[in-house]
């Protein structure tokens, strides 16, 4: 399949997800999303994408901006907005018990309502919708033993899926898609814990938004899970791998960042993943969204872009 011009976008995450001191793989992980100070550079950001090509960007509006200031900020660039990305967490990790019916567990899934919000403002009508991902401590998956499904727990991840589900209930009342978006590091991390939350949950509400790169990296082979679920795909993210560091990950375990500052995460085309064998897999006439996204850039996040964009521009229809 080639990619359609009008359903490619970039989630501008090299700019976001660095290192304090890039020349540093030791220094401190930084997420600019969180920073209240990046709302100064989001616009220069989002330029920058627009002028390495891209004409769509993945909606993520700042906790610091309402919506008609991040609208003002993206029109002024060009762009058109792709799907967001909704994350709920489990109350148990936060030390929450919520009891069935009341406010706490009612206001629980504000932010999944946010990302309604958002996602209607800008008449979008499908979003990315996973796990969050846990660093308290003691969390193995992210801390210690990412990628291999540490700690399994079969009544946790049926409390996880309880929640997804419920998410998925509060976004289809306001007339937006969830896919599941699986995502290493979190508690719907491994093939069996994808079958069973797809299982578990209609498809009516629930579709299937794979992350291509995270698959692969837990050992998954994205091709038979695009085919196996084609009737319920409905966005997808793309990045490419260095399979040999993702490999090593699984065969000795090792923290989230430890893997990441290994270099794991490459741009489209510079990686092992055979990423046409994963487009050729996608359903025809599919008319879903393809987000490329480069979770660690391996060089300036401009020429990250530039070097995204000239793959994309290589398949496109």
């Amino acid at each position: 399949m080639k990619l359609r011009a009008d359903r490619v976008a970039l989630n501008p995450i090299q700019w976001v997800n660095l290192k304090a001191d890039p020349s540093d793989p030791d220094s401190e992980d930084l997420w600019l999303f969180a920073d209240p100070a990046f709302r100064a550079d989001y616009p220069g950001v989002l330029s920058q994408v627009r002028d390495a090509g891209f004409a769509a960007v993945m909606m993520e509006v700042l906790d610091t901006q309402t919506l008609q200031s991040y609208e003002r900020m993206v029109e002024d660039t060009g762009l058109v907005l792709a799907p967001g990305y909704a994350s709920i967490a489990l109350p148990e990790d936060h030390g929450t018990l919520l009891a069935p019916g009341s406010a706490e567990e009612v206001r629980w899934y504000d932010g999944i309502r946010r990302k309604a919000e958002e996602s209607n403002y800008f008449g979008l009508d499908t979003v990315f919708l996973a796990p969050a991902m846990s660093w308290a401590p003691g969390t193995r998956r992210t801390l210690e033993r990412t990628a291999v499904g540490a700690d399994f727990d079969a009544a946790r991840l049926d409390r996880v899926i309880d929640v997804l589900g419920t998410a998925a209930e509060v976004l289809a009342a306001e007339g937006v898609r969830a896919g599941l978006h699986n995502h290493v590091g979190t508690w719907i991390e491994t093939e069996d814990e994808i079958e069973r939350a797809l299982a578990a949950i209609p498809a009516s509400l629930l579709g299937a938004s794979f992350d291509i790169g995270h698959l692969a990296w837990a050992g998954i082979d994205p091709v038979r899970m695009l085919e196996r679920h084609a009737d319920r795909l409905v966005d997808i993210h793309v990045k490419d791998l260095d399979l040999t560091v993702a490999a090593a990950s699984r065969a000795e375990p090792a923290p989230y960042s430890t893997v990441v500052d290994r270099g794991l995460f490459r741009e489209p085309g510079l990686g092992d993943m055979d990423l046409d064998a994963v487009l050729a897999a996608l359903p025809d006439r599919w008319d879903g969204w393809v987000m490329i996204e480069v979770d660690r850039a391996s060089m300036d996040p401009r020429a990250s872009a530039d070097v995204s964009r000239a793959w994309v521009e290589a398949r496109l229809a």
